[in-house]
């Protein structure tokens, strides 16, 4: 009867133990959402209507100065790394793009230099500001309650894209839009592989033909015809963000500057 007794404690003492420790998972559980929730919309509020704190003069407008390149400048005194403003009409990408000496810093704070779950879209590290490079390659986050780039993957359905096959790029010099000419999906390759298409290499052509297989293999690689292609010298847009159906997966979008 003693054994019996002392196996019914150990028994109940176990019990305890394990109820115990649900109790602490389940705690550190709320505790993660709570805090997950809090910077969640901590980073929606951050980067909600940016542009419309801003109050312009109006006699300030020109056909060189648009009200956007204007706002643009005010949001600059708050963050010199601030370089653009990207925006897709329709859907949920409409931020600040920023540039730093690696592309490290922004993956993990926000326009503010806070730090943040979502980061901030941000132009890579190698395009030359002061003469201009070929391509503007801007990186992003995806975020599952729609910041950044999520809404990028959008773009896999082509009947999508048909409805919103521009994108508005906004710098000090211009208020430009781009025509999309090419959306893929892709990977970040090993080194040892070889006669692969490294997309998030291409910041500046070094010659006609780098530029030209750059275009060809953005065709190449898209998943639909979108009839539009570039020729040398044409100021190109890269979009690129995570894409999860492969190990380092990526997905992208290049368009080109309309004149």
């Amino acid at each position: 009867m003693k054994g019996n007794s002392r196996h019914s404690k150990q028994a109940n003492k176990l019990k305890k133990l394990i109820l115990v420790v649900l109790v602490f998972i389940f705690i550190v559980e709320i505790i993660y959402i709570g805090y997950y929730l809090y910077n969640t919309n901590k980073d929606k509020k951050v980067n909600t209507d940016i542009l419309n704190d801003f109050e312009i003069d109006n006699t300030q407008i020109t056909p060189q100065k648009t009200e956007k390149m204007l706002k643009l400048e005010e949001l600059q005194k708050e963050n010199n790394e601030i370089i653009g403003w990207v925006e897709i009409e329709g859907i949920n990408i409409n931020y600040p793009v920023l540039k730093t000496k690696d592309n490290d810093f922004y993956l993990t704070h926000n326009y503010k230099k806070e730090k943040s779950a979502s980061g901030s879209l941000f132009l890579d590290k190698d395009f030359d500001l002061e003469n201009g490079s070929s391509n503007y390659l801007i990186y992003g986050h995806r975020n599952k309650q729609g910041l950044m780039f999520e809404d990028l993957l959008k773009y896999a359905k082509e009947d999508f894209y048909k409805e919103h096959k521009t994108i508005q790029f906004t710098t000090n010099k211009e208020d430009a839009t781009y025509e999309i000419l090419a959306v893929f999906y892709s990977r970040v390759y090993y080194k040892s592989e070889k006669n692969v298409f490294r997309y998030y290499y291409f910041v500046n052509a070094n010659n006609e033909a780098e530029y030209n297989d750059f275009i060809n293999e953005s065709k190449k690689a898209s998943i639909y015809d979108t009839g539009i292609t570039a020729q040398y010298g044409e100021q190109l847009l890269t979009l690129s963000t995570c894409e999860y159906s492969q190990e380092d997966g990526r997905f992208a979008i290049v368009a080109k500057k309309i004149k």
